[in-house]
């Protein structure tokens, strides 16, 4: 291993401790999980609906709206209409999902995911579909990959994305 490589490797191992996608894999990454998010943003609310479009096992569900009930995704409160029933419903938390599962649905098509037939995401107002997810600068520039750096606490560059392995630029 070239002292590069041994940076690169140490960057690494210093940046994942702090990382926060393992944990929110923990949460929202189990295949259940995903679709029970996607069906609440559907506008799926009771258990029953949940049930019967998934197709999951009871006890599954159950457990997956609990898990995400205590990780603030959605809330459970009784249903107005009927005292013997619950509503499931996203928070502001898991609202903040749409983005994340609108960037999933747009790769897994572009990658040929999926069956013909889906509906599209639109905008309310003027009908029309959505544009792709996508990231962009403070100046409002879309960015690819090439054009995006980690920057470590102090601001300094830790690793290019883009570059090619032996171009990447590491901390020294």
């Amino acid at each position: 291993m070239t002292a590069r490589d041994a940076d690169l490797v140490a960057a690494f191992q210093a940046s994942s401790d702090a990382c926060p996608i393992p944990e929110a894999v923990a949460i929202i990454g189990e295949r259940w999980t995903c679709l029970i998010i996607r069906a609440s943003l559907l506008g799926l609310c009771h258990f029953e609906e949940f049930q019967a479009c998934l197709g999951i096992a009871r006890n599954i569900l159950s457990d997956r709206l609990g898990r995400l009930v205590a990780a603030g995704i959605l809330a459970r409160t009784p249903d107005p209409a009927d005292g013997r029933r619950v509503i499931y419903a996203l928070t502001e938390r898991g609202a903040a999902l749409v983005p994340v599962f609108v960037a999933m649905r747009q790769w897994a098509l572009d990658a040929g995911l999926g069956k013909p037939g889906l509906p599209t995401l639109a905008d309310r107002r003027h009908r029309q579909p959505v544009e792709g997810v996508a990231i962009v600068a403070h100046d409002g520039r879309s960015l690819a990959i090439d054009d995006l750096m980690w920057l470590g606490p102090d601001g300094e560059e830790l690793v290019t994305p883009g570059a090619s392995r032996d171009s990447r630029a590491v901390a020294a």
